[in-house]
């Protein structure tokens, strides 16, 4: 009986890693904290972990952060809503292509007496600068993120450096941000899926929306393999092949919260 505990030990010692190939593939994604915050991920993370047999490993964090993990190497895949960024990401060379998957749009969501006047409003650079002239306040997630790239490149476009006690910059995600914005009375941009996942527990109001600079897109990009070995190239292909499919579409176009759609598939376009 010793003898065969010995051989035993010695056989699981030796044995090849052939032993582990069944395991499944791990890949890393960053992605947004809208696609986290709108509950969008819940829905869509069981079926492409299935259809795949790959295990992912997500990592909500604002655009920034995670375009900066995937300079790092520290992720496999992106999927972000900035799409200068993106662009730039992938002429640097740290990422390979981008595939555009969904889209939705920026609204500003703001108090319910309106101080600012805005309600109605298409033009968000527009309504921004009468915010600002109102002095009213503005709570802004600060964080590098797609929704504040969005946010600045208005202000931007406002001729506006927004400042004072009436601007707060809170380094927040945007279910944080929303709920900050809530308490202060304040406006806020935000993407319409996060905004409709969590309406019912907010004091704001959607005031602007509609305008053509407010569309918002989604985009997946890999991790450049030739700067990090380790990056699976091959299981992130296979997942940026299934948000493409017809399945994954369909998916993101059923996906609704209060009977309202949230994202919009590119197909759709």
């Amino acid at each position: 009986m010793k003898r065969f505990f010995a051989n035993l030990i010695a056989f699981l010692l030796l044995a090849p890693p052939l032993a582990f190939a069944a395991e499944q593939p791990l890949i890393r994604m960053a992605t947004t904290t809208s696609t986290e915050n709108s509950g969008l991920f819940t829905v869509i993370q069981p079926a492409f972990e299935q259809a795949l047999g790959i295990k992912v490993h997500v990592i909500a964090v604002g655009t920034g952060k995670a375009l900066e993990l995937g300079r790092r190497g520290d992720v496999d895949v992106v999927l972000v809503h900035a799409k200068p960024a993106e662009e730039a990401f992938v002429a640097a060379g740290d990422g390979v292509a981008r595939h555009e998957i969904m889209y939705n749009d920026f609204i500003i969501v703001g108090p319910a007496d309106d101080p600012a006047g805005v309600s109605g409003m298409q033009d968000a650079a527009s309504a921004f600068a009468k915010i600002a002239a109102a002095a009213a306040p503005v709570v802004s997630r600060g964080d590098d993120s797609g929704t504040h790239k969005k946010e600045l490149a208005l202000w931007r476009q406002a001729g506006i450096e927004p400042d004072g006690p009436w601007y707060r910059q809170v380094g927040q995600g945007m279910g944080k941000t929303l709920q900050i914005a809530g308490e202060m009375n304040a406006y806020t941009l935000v993407d319409r899926g996060t905004w409709l996942a969590y309406r019912a527990n907010s004091p704001l109001k959607l005031l602007v929306a509609g305008g053509a600079d407010l569309k918002n897109t989604y985009g997946i990009i890999a991790v450049n393999p030739q700067k990090f070995s380790d990056v699976d190239y091959a299981s992130v292909q296979r997942l940026i092949d299934w948000f493409t499919s017809a399945e994954a579409q369909a998916l993101i176009a059923g996906y609704r919260v209060d009977g309202e759609q949230l994202f919009y598939p590119v197909s759709s376009q």
